[in-house]
């Protein structure tokens, strides 16, 4: 069975995607089938992965709603070698049409439920709130990681992102728990951040990764090119970054 990790944070511009695009790549690389779920309804994932958004049919948007099945949204990050379900702005709708629904927070869970057998990992990316789409998410996963930039705001919203993960696991999805914490875009020649990085070490303690994920133009060029920057530029300190994190995500969860 895969090993079900949604990457979230209620604060936007972390590094959310960028994690989830180029996770997804480096389990790939480690031999890991893996698949990246797009639950974002701006599509970035898709599109960094190659896929069009007129392309990108049927959508996580039809699996949601029940009119098809896992296996006909499923297609294949050709440069990168993992499958992706992808999304589009249809995705929105869905947020007001789940609430409508019996078990709304489970929709996806049921979803996807019959294809967790073919993957070592799924690798959801979802919204930068706490909407009926992330509750989904964290009612269907195993494992959360949090991206983190360490800059003056970056623990706002993290209470309430914690909250959410107890709540969720009392209430609805009692396998839930923290995997870690990543900070992203960290320069060690920036004061604040080194600051910030400490205060996670702190109160993450072994929550908080080893790996950081450096600052990298290469990571901001590569979605243009529809492709992770593993594929775009393996040598660069980001793909580095990246494979790094993904051995100890690997490590981790065989020992949870």
């Amino acid at each position: 069975m895969a090993n079900i990790i949604v990457i979230a944070n209620q604060k936007g511009g972390v590094g959310k995607t960028t994690t989830s695009i180029n996770l997804a790549a480096a389990l790939g690389q480690l031999g890991k089938k893996t698949l990246l779920v797009d639950l974002d309804s701006q599509g970035n994932a898709s599109s960094a992965c190659g896929l069009s958004h007129d392309q990108a049919t049927p959508t996580i948007y039809d699996l949601l709603l029940g009119e098809v099945d896992a296996s006909q949204c499923i297609k294949r990050a050709a440069e990168d070698g993992f499958d992706i379900i992808p999304s589009n702005r249809d995705l929105m709708a869905a947020e007001i049409q789940l609430l409508e629904l019996e078990e709304r927070e489970l929709i996806l869970k049921k979803a996807l439920d019959g294809i967790t057998s073919r993957y070592d990992f799924i690798v959801i990316d979802s919204p930068p709130s706490m909407n009926i789409l992330t509750l989904n998410a964290l009612s269907f996963a195993e494992s959360l990681i949090i991206p983190v930039q360490c800059e003056y705001y970056a623990l706002e919203g993290m209470t309430g992102m914690l909250e959410s993960i107890y709540q969720i696991k009392d209430s609805v999805n009692p396998k839930l728990d923290l995997l870690g914490v990543v900070r992203t875009m960290y320069d060690s020649r920036n004061s604040l951040a080194v600051e910030v990085s400490a205060q996670l070490k702190k109160y993450f303690h072994d929550k908080l990764f080893w790996t950081f994920i450096p600052r990298n133009v290469r990571l901001a060029e590569a979605p243009s090119h529809g492709m992770s920057a593993l594929k775009y530029d393996p040598n660069c300190s980001g793909s580095k970054a990246y494979l790094s994190l993904a051995k100890e995500v690997a490590k981790k969860t065989m020992e949870s």
